[in-house]
């Protein structure tokens, strides 16, 4: 089952700070790759969803870009600022009580399979 749009997009930000924060630098393509890799393709980052998240985190402050020359292609890679590794933290934090919170208002007792 792959989880719906609606879903991700409230917690794209909180998945890429936290990919960065524990990959160090990555790639576009290479952060949808290793996402769907660790949710075992249930959660599938479009580009369209994952490069306009990318630009808002970058212009918020919160990630460094570095431009690598791989023969004839650019790749841009990013990593967390120091705000960023910050703020990767609280939005993790953040994001653990709130589904704390779903499952007690939604009186989810065991893990769904």
């Amino acid at each position: 089952m792959i989880y719906s749009t609606e879903l991700i997009k409230g917690t794209l930000k909180t998945i890429v700070l936290k990919m960065l924060e524990d990959n160090k630098k990555m790639y576009g393509y290479e952060i949808t790759q290793r996402v769907k890799e660790l949710t075992s393709d249930k959660i599938q980052l479009t580009e369209g969803a994952l490069y306009p998240t990318l630009h808002a985190l970058e212009a918020e402050g919160l990630l460094t870009t570095e431009i690598e020359y791989i023969g004839k292609r650019v790749r841009k890679y990013y990593s967390l600022s120091p705000n960023g590794k910050t703020k990767s933290k609280e939005r993790v934090n953040e994001l653990a009580e709130f589904m704390d919170t779903m499952k007690f208002l939604l009186d989810i007792k065991t893990k769904l399979a």
